[in-house]
């Protein structure tokens, strides 16, 4: 099952979780280097994090460009960490916790290429509907990075657009 909207759910211990699946023609290992790569992340990703840690280490999440320009958002002076990597196991999975909320990130090769399972277990349900949003702008420029297509859209103005279809 490949959806290009993602599916809002709740957990067992009560929380609301948004999931995307998508199937890619790549192959894991290119699919990791989406997720994980700085200069990749830096055109979908809505933070400024380094993702090449172990499991156990403190995370920051910082503010991107766009969004001081956008929001006028600042960043933490201090870089206190503000996440933990719970699991990194490429190209296979990618689990961190970032301000209370659980991003989960799973590759597994089929023979076409891969599919990439991406669950975020949000901490306010309201955001059910603005993060679905969000990652779905963010999953199409990585779906574009794959395919070699030049990035000419903003992900936060492609979110904006795709926010009435997550009411």
């Amino acid at each position: 099952m490949d959806s290009r909207r993602g599916t809002v759910f709740g957990t067992d211990d009560g929380r609301v979780a948004i999931r995307f699946v998508r199937l890619v023609p790549h192959p894991p290992e290119k699919v990791w280097r989406a997720i994980t790569d700085p200069s990749q992340l830096a055109a979908w990703f809505p933070a400024v994090v380094a993702l090449d840690r172990p499991a156990g280490s403190e995370l920051h999440f910082g503010v991107t460009d766009e969004q001081r320009r956008r929001f006028g958002m600042t960043d933490d002076p201090a870089g206190v960490p503000n996440g933990r990597m719970l699991r990194n196991e490429p190209p296979s999975v990618l689990e961190y916790e970032w301000s209370g909320e659980l991003l989960t990130w799973e590759i597994t090769g089929t023979a076409e290429g891969s599919r990439l399972v991406f669950t975020n277990v949000l901490t306010d349900p309201e955001a059910a509907g603005p993060a679905s949003a969000g990652w779905e702008a963010g999953l199409e420029v990585v779906e574009a990075q794959l395919d070699g297509i030049p990035i000419t859209w903003n992900p936060l103005d492609r979110a904006e657009e795709l926010a009435a279809t997550y009411r």
